[in-house]
C-alpha cells in the first residue's frame, strides 16, 4: 500500500539531491600497466560517454535538458554538468514516491524545475604499492516530485563498482493546501531499499541515517573476491603463490580504507 498523495499550495519546493560515488581497484604493478589501465578508464568513461549516462538518468526522472557541458582532462579524468527543467506535467506515477528500485532504464514521469545532473572522474594510483583506482563522482538534484533515488539502480549498473558510498538528502520545505509544511514528501527508511535485492547480496552495506534530518547515507562493498577482477592485462596463473598473497592483502587494504574512511597500517 502507498500513502496517498498530498495536494500541494503551489509547486514542490523540495530540493532532493542523491549524490553516487563509486570506485574501481586494480593492482597496476608496472608504469606501463598503471598507464594502461588510466587510458582504458579515460575511454570507458569519456566525457561522451558519461554524457550519454546522464541523458538516460534526465529521462528516468522525467526531465528536459536545457545545456550539456563536457570536458575531457589532460592527463586523465573528465566532467560534465547537464542542467534540466521540468518534465512532462500531469499526475505523477504511484511507482514514483515507493521506496523501491528505479528502472534501468524507462521513462518515468515527474516534475522537475531549477535542477541538474553532473559527473567527476578520478583516476588515480598509490605511489609505492602498485594500486589504481577509479573514483567517479555523480550528483543528482531535482525539485520536484520524483526522487534522484530512482536513478540510483541504473547508475549501479552503468558503471563496474567494487565499492559504494551513496548520500541522499532532502533540503528545504513545501506547503499543503492548508499551508502546512513537508519537509519531505515521501517515505524512506534506507536508500537500500532503492536497491534491487540481487545487488543487495553482492555487497556488504552500512547504513547512517539520521531521520530527523532527512540525511540518508550507506557504503557498500563487493563482498566476493577474486584476485583475477583486480588484475590488469594477465590472470593470477602466472604468479606465485606468495606474489598472488602480497596482492591480495594490498588489494583489500585499499579497499577497506575507502569503505571505513580511515588509513589502515598495512605492514
Amino acid at each position: 500500500m502507498h500513502a496517498p498523495q498530498i495536494e500541494l499550495h503551489g509547486f514542490n519546493n523540495l530540493t532532493k539531491t542523491l549524490s553516487f560515488n563509486m570506485y574501481d581497484i586494480c593492482y597496476t604493478k608496472t608504469p606501463q600497466e598503471r598507464e594502461a589501465y588510466i587510458k582504458y578508464i579515460d575511454e570507458q568513461y569519456s566525457a561522451d560517454r558519461l554524457t550519454g549516462i546522464l541523458s538516460t538518468v534526465t529521462d528516468i526522472i522525467g526531465a528536459h535538458i536545457l545545456n550539456i557541458a563536457q570536458q575531457d582532462y589532460e592527463p586523465q579524468g573528465a566532467s560534465v554538468t547537464i542542467l534540466v527543467s521540468e518534465g512532462p506535467v500531469g499526475e505523477a506515477s504511484i511507482e514514483s514516491f515507493s521506496e523501491s528500485p528505479g528502472p534501468i532504464p524507462t521513462s518515468v514521469v515527474g516534475q522537475l524545475d531549477k535542477s541538474h545532473i553532473t559527473v567527476h572522474t578520478y583516476p588515480e594510483y598509490h605511489p609505492t604499492d602498485d594500486i589504481s583506482s577509479f573514483r567517479a563522482d555523480i550528483d543528482v538534484s531535482t525539485c520536484g516530485e520524483i526522487s534522484p533515488l530512482k536513478a540510483l539502480n541504473y547508475l549501479i549498473h552503468s558503471f563496474d563498482t567494487d565499492i559504494m558510498t551513496i548520500d541522499y538528502r532532502v533540503r528545504g520545505f513545501t506547503r499543503d493546501i492548508t499551508g502546512h509544511k513537508l519537509f519531505i514528501d515521501h517515505d524512506i527508511n534506507s536508500i537500500q531499499n532503492y536497491i534491487p535485492q540481487d545487488i543487495q547480496d553482492l555487497y556488504e552495506m552500512i547504513d547512517v541515517n539520521v531521520y530527523q534530518e532527512n540525511i540518508f547515507h550507506t557504503k557498500c562493498k563487493l563482498r566476493a573476491f577474486d584476485l583475477d577482477n583486480y588484475l590488469f592485462g594477465y590472470t593470477k596463473e602466472k604468479l606465485s603463490r606468495a606474489e598472488q598473497d602480497d596482492i591480495t592483502k594490498k588489494l583489500k587494504i585499499e579497499m577497506d580504507e575507502i569503505f571505513y574512511g580511515k588509513n589502515i597500517t598495512r605492514y
